[in-house]
C-alpha cells in the first residue's frame, strides 16, 4: 500500500474524448466505467465548476470503515489534454497523488484483459502522456486491453473507432469487471486487486 492518509479521499480518472461522435470509441472506455460507477453511486457526472471536467461525488465500499470517499472524474478537455482537468480536481479535492487511479484504453493488452499498477510509463498513451506531465507518475492505472490493430490500420484510427460487433458482445461484462477492479483496487488496496484482477 502507499503512504498517503487511508482516510484521504481517491479521485478516479475515467479518459476519454467529449461528444457523441467519440461515446462508443475504444478510446472512450474509461469513460464507460466511469459512467458505470456513477450509476453504481445513484449519481449523474455534472459540470466542475471551472474545471474542464465533470465530476460525482459519492463513496465506493461496503458501509462501516471500508467505504471510501470517492470523486469520479471525466475530462471534457479531449484525451490529449487530460492531465489540466485532473490535477485540478486533484487539487481541489485535496486527493494524494497515490490516491489517482486513471482508468483507460492499453493497446499492448490483449482485449479485455485487465492489469492494475501503480506508476510506470505512459506506452504512448496520450491520456497518460498529460496526467504524467501534470502530476508525475505516481498514479494508479486501470489499463482495459483492447489490443494491437488489424493489419496496417494506424493506431489513431483504430482507437477512434468503436469496438467491432464481436467485441460489442463481451464488452458490458467487460466494463463491469473494469468497475469492480477500480473498486477493488480504492478500497482493498493493489496487491489484493491485482490478484483478483490481473489476468
Amino acid at each position: 500500500m502507499t503512504d498517503a492518509d487511508p482516510s484521504a479521499p481517491w479521485l478516479i480518472a475515467g479518459l476519454g474524448n467529449p461528444g457523441p461522435e467519440y461515446e462508443a470509441n475504444r478510446h472512450n472506455v474509461g469513460f464507460m466505467v466511469a459512467d458505470l460507477l456513477a450509476a453504481r453511486m445513484g449519481a449523474k457526472f455534472k459540470r466542475a465548476g471551472k474545471a474542464q471536467a465533470q465530476v460525482v461525488e459519492g463513496r465506493i465500499g461496503p458501509p462501516g470503515p471500508y467505504s471510501r470517499r470517492v470523486v469520479l472524474v471525466k475530462p471534457m478537455s479531449y484525451m490529449n489534454l487530460s492531465g489540466g482537468p485532473v490535477t485540478a480536481l486533484r487539487d481541489f479535492y485535496k486527493v494524494p497523488t497515490a490516491h489517482v487511479v486513471a482508468v483507460h484504453d492499453e493497446l499492448d493488452i490483449d482485449y479485455g484483459t485487465l492489469r492494475l499498477k501503480l506508476g510506470g510509463g505512459d506506452n504512448g498513451h496520450n491520456g497518460l502522456k498529460s496526467m504524467t506531465k501534470a502530476m508525475g507518475p505516481d498514479y494508479h492505472r486501470v489499463r482495459f486491453g483492447i489490443g494491437r490493430p488489424p493489419g496496417r490500420m494506424q493506431v489513431a484510427d483504430f482507437v477512434l473507432k468503436d469496438f467491432s460487433s464481436t467485441e460489442r458482445k463481451e464488452l458490458e461484462y467487460l466494463v463491469d469487471r473494469a468497475a469492480d477492479a477500480a473498486e477493488a483496487l480504492v478500497v482493498e488496496g493493489l496487491e489484493r486487486a491485482q490478484s483478483t484482477y490481473n489476468s
